[in-house]
């Protein structure tokens, strides 16, 4: 169950909130839709909702908060535009990993996908499906970790009708197993056919509550559309068979040559229009929007009723001809189309207004907006009892069944008697003189003072303010990383470019001679900063976050990345793995062209094979590190190779110079003061190898490497501090 309670967005600049406080329900086991038109503010109220968006407010999903729920996607599950998943990835593959950040057994993934009928699509690259089919993936991700409550935003946007069918039939499946379901559309025919419960949203504001069957009764109705050149005269015949037959048929002048008739039949219209000789070019059956206002003022009393009973014709300009009996009416002209024909009336005629006093005299009403012609500005042209002064006015009811809690609304003092004005506008029939208008009733007394601050020290409390709050981080992220990586085929191309251009660069610097052989079997020419292997891991590390940021399925409804620790920590391991199997292949590669091409000679294994490997692996490692952390930082893939570049081609000449450069004292002897400080003997020589990782930090480049992974680390932190202090 949903209970939503006064969701308000921040004011934007010279407008109003998008969303200004929206309270309503959605109960378990039914499907509620949020309907309104673009723009009504449909998207912001889930957001709020969701705590994706600054506000106030607050959201119940079954009694909790949504920052108070262990496990929000195990409770509910959302669908806010696209699934932005990788378009290389297969389908399978995408939830395989989904199913890893859920905590879920992965084989939930073949069980949605047959839930949902992907199973034969389940090889497709993500890239290539369609619109439906990508509806359907996006809701067996929603499905995934099985939530009670299903938040989705205009599901049903783009898709054939047939698709429509399936995917509102999933969601009537899930409610009828106890389930919740809330989704927004902009369709109020297809709302009535799939909903529960309807919720309308107009100019952020909520205007109805209400049940299916009431939405349809009020807001829906049925309609004949017609078009024809003839079309006046056609809406005076219509409306005279109505008046005559003494049905209730309503005849809207749309425009130009088209009409609506609400109460009448095509078979009956078709009759009258063949009788007379009236062409029709259109004639079909349609389900006409009343607009989001209708049903909140119902009909009441004499007065509503009067509207309907009998034929009216009404003209999208603004104005109601009702045919009276016994009034004599001008012959059809095509300037006057709405003119009918005296003949027709056999009812008593019926008396003129007479003038008479100002105490006597009933004022002509205006009616009410009426909510087939598009125009609220609808004259009656029925005089109306004078309405009795009464001491407290009644209240209308409100449309919605059950009261909504409101936050922040003040509780203005009871209403006073209605005045009528003696200044207001008198209703005109079409040529006569302006009517008479009726005395204002006289005014009570208004004791508006006590009873304005008495309400003000009883306000209600403002709702809460929203805080969004970090997407959570995958509850297994090394399982999730592994998945990630090897998803997609981005990996395994680098390291096919990288070993191929290693193995032509080495047999091109053999071929040139002046090359030592550590830096031959790495590839790496005295020109380049940084050789094949080292740029190629970097890159990879920084495709682990910049993919992420670009296709961000992990906060698909909060399009970042969750900085988190632990998705750090797997991302740098899952890194380091690939850039040590990199480095490895990478020496065997060269060593091998380099003897099938020029013999054993340029194959052996050096010496000092201990510090040089890990001299080697310590820089493929580090800047696959650097790409990782600066990705992170900065959001951007590029940005993460542009850090991996920066660090010989900037760091290294400024490091450089900071230690050669003129200084009044220096470190002579201090590699064997370290040496003899941090290295004492360790059991099974470890020594050697702390030995081995302080010759490569002191080396330029490695000290280089270390002295930007820091800074990296820290900025990294900075920023996972700073979002959650916020």
């Amino acid at each position: 169950m949903i209970q939503a309670f006064g969701l308000t967005s921040n004011p934007r600049k010279e407008l109003p909130p998008a969303a200004d406080d929206v309270s309503f329900e959605a109960r378990a086991g039914r499907i509620t839709a949020l309907l309104g038109a673009p723009g009504a503010g449909k998207t912001t109220v889930l957001r709020l909702m969701l705590e994706l968006q600054q506000g106030r407010g607050i959201t119940h999903f079954r009694g909790r908060p949504l920052h108070r729920i262990a496990h929000p996607s195990r409770e509910v599950g959302v669908l806010l535009g696209d699934v932005p998943g990788h378009p290389a990835r297969t389908v399978r593959g995408h939830l395989r990993m989904l199913c890893a950040a859920a905590g879920v057994p992965v084989r939930r993934a073949d069980e949605v996908l047959e839930a949902v009928g992907l199973v034969s699509l389940r090889d497709e690259r993500l890239g290539t499906l369609s619109r439906g089919m990508d509806r359907r993936l996006g809701l067996a991700c929603v499905l995934l970790a099985d939530p009670h409550t299903l938040v989705l935003d205009d599901p049903a946007d783009g898709l054939s009708a047939r698709e429509s069918a399936w995917l509102h039939g999933m969601l009537r499946a899930h409610a009828a197993q106890g389930g919740t379901v809330l989704f927004t559309t902009a369709d109020p025919k297809g709302v009535a056919r799939t909903a529960d419960r309807v919720v309308t949203l107009e100019q952020g504001r909520l205007v109805a509550d209400q049940e299916a069957a009431e939405f349809s009764r009020t807001r829906l109705r049925p309609r004949v559309a017609v078009r024809s050149p003839h079309a006046a005269r056609l809406a005076v015949l219509l409306a005279k068979q109505a008046r005559t037959a003494q049905r209730s048929v309503e005849v809207v002048r749309e425009g130009g040559n088209r009409l609506s008739v609400y109460g009448g039949t095509c078979a009956d219209i078709g009759e009258i229009a063949f009788r007379h000789g009236i062409v029709v070019h259109q004639l079909a059956d349609e389900i006409g929007d009343m607009g989001p206002g209708a049903g909140l003022a119902q009909a009441s009393g004499p007065r509503d009723r009067s509207l309907v009973e009998a034929g009216r014709v009404t003209d999208t300009h603004g104005t109601t001809f009702a045919p009276r009996p016994g009034v004599p009416a001008p012959s059809l002209d095509p300037s006057r189309p709405f003119a009918t024909d005296p003949k027709a009336d056999t009812s008593e005629p019926r008396p003129p207004l007479e003038p008479r006093s100002p105490s006597d005299v009933p004022e002509l009403a205006t009616a009410e907006p009426s909510p087939f012609s598009g125009n609220p500005a609808v004259v009656a042209t029925e005089p109306l009892p004078t309405p009795e002064p009464r001491s407290r006015p009644e209240a209308l009811e409100p449309v919605a069944d059950e009261p909504s809690l409101s936050f922040g609304q003040p509780q203005l003092p009871d209403a006073e008697p209605q005045e009528l004005s003696d200044g207001s506008p008198a209703s005109h029939s079409s040529n006569g003189p302006p009517a008479a208008t009726a005395p204002s009733l006289p005014r009570g007394p208004r004791l508006t003072g006590a009873r304005t601050a008495r309400t003000l020290d009883a306000l209600p409390p403002l709702p809460p303010p929203i805080s969004v709050r970090p997407a959570p981080s995958p509850l297994r992220p090394l399982r999730y990383e592994i998945r990630r990586a090897a998803g997609i085929g981005t990996g395994f191309l680098t390291a096919a470019v990288v070993l191929a251009v290693s193995a032509v660069t080495a047999v091109v610097l053999a071929r040139i001679g002046h090359t030592p052989q550590p830096r031959l079997l790495a590839a790496w020419p005295q020109e380049l900063p940084l050789p094949p292997a080292a740029l190629g891991a970097g890159l990879l590390g920084a495709l682990a976050f910049g993919d992420e940021f670009r296709h961000p399925a992990l906060a698909a409804d909060r399009g970042t990345v969750p900085r988190r620790l632990g998705l750090l920590a797997a991302k740098l391991l899952v890194s380091s793995a690939t850039a040590l199997v990199l480095a490895v292949l990478t020496i065997g590669c060269d060593a091998e062209v380099l003897y099938l091409v020029y013999g054993r000679e340029l194959a052996q294994v050096p010496a000092d094979w201990f510090p040089l490997s890990a001299s080697w692996i310590g820089l493929v490692v580090g800047c696959a590190w650097a790409g990782v952390l600066a990705a992170g930082v900065f959001r951007s893939t590029t940005a993460g190779l542009a850090a991996v570049a920066a660090v010989p081609l900037l760091v290294v000449p400024v490091v450089h110079k900071l230690v050669n450069g003129p200084s009044v004292r220096t470190a002579a002897g201090l590699p064997m003061r370290l040496r003899e400080a941090l290295l004492p003997r360790w059991p099974f020589g470890g020594e050697r190898y702390l030995e081995a990782a302080f010759n490569v930090i002191s080396q330029p480049v490695g000290g280089a490497l270390t002295l930007s992974l820091t800074a990296l680390l820290c900025a990294y932190l900075l920023t996972t501090l700073r979002s959650r202090l916020r």
